[in-house]
């Protein structure tokens, strides 16, 4: 019973690829823990699982109809969102400019950790890895813009 008890957490991983996990039990009392039911032992059901969502196919989604936008919408004029545009885009430029900064701050800091253990220069090297992700994804969406 023991080693049954043991091997149910290996077990329970059957459930999240079968739809109903069963606890069965055969004349002799050895509990048996699947996905499959059988007539010959005394089955329970333990668990259940919807069946995954089918996959999506390779076909082109078409586009759902687009509903016109109501008469009393709020506008916005040209100039007001070009103005909006260029607070964004300075907005962007500043955060773009500290990030860099913070990123040649954090690659000094890795060069003058030198020699130190690898579980010493592993916070620095994810902080680099940090701000450099940040750059690529400031330049990306600057790049975005129109």
């Amino acid at each position: 019973m023991k080693i049954l008890l043991f091997a149910l957490p290996f077990l329970l991983p059957l459930n999240a690829v079968a739809s109903t996990l069963y606890r069965c039990t055969d004349d002799s009392g050895t509990v048996l823990y699947t996905n499959q039911k059988t007539s010959k032992k005394n089955c329970t059901v333990l668990s259940q699982q919807s069946p995954p969502p089918p996959a999506r196919s390779s076909a082109p989604r078409q586009r759902a109809a687009i509903a016109p936008t109501p008469g009393d919408f709020p506008r916005v004029s040209g100039s007001e969102q070009k103005a909006r545009d260029s607070d964004r885009r300075a907005i962007l430029d500043k955060e773009l400019a500290n990030e860099l900064q913070s990123a040649e701050k954090a690659r000094k800091a890795l060069f003058d950790a030198g020699n130190q253990p690898p579980e010493k220069l592993r916070p620095l090297r994810d902080t680099l890895a940090l701000h450099e992700r940040n750059v690529e994804s400031l330049k990306k969406e600057l790049g975005n813009l129109r």
